[in-house]
């Protein structure tokens, strides 16, 4: 994720070596989920997607990145 900290822009680059079904999940620190910004099935490659977090206030915010047996969560800051 980059730039973290990040205002109010951010870019996701993530790699699937194979098709699969992917999830990527925004949630606060109360565990809430805050968006949805991929659910989908996708074939293997790279991918760059952006979250564009204007609307949201300042904070520590999890992006959680799901696919098939995978799992990855990693926080991010917003700073405006």
């Amino acid at each position: 994720i980059y730039p973290n900290p990040f205002n109010p822009m951010t870019s996701i680059t993530y790699g699937l070596p194979e098709n699969t079904d992917i999830k990527i999940t925004v949630y606060d620190l109360k565990g809430t989920q805050i968006t949805s910004l991929v659910n989908t099935f996708q074939t293997a490659g790279y991918y760059t997607i952006h979250w564009n977090a204007a609307s949201y206030p300042s904070g520590v915010y999890l992006i959680r990145m799901d696919s098939g047996e995978f799992t990855q969560t990693q926080k991010v800051v917003l700073v405006k």
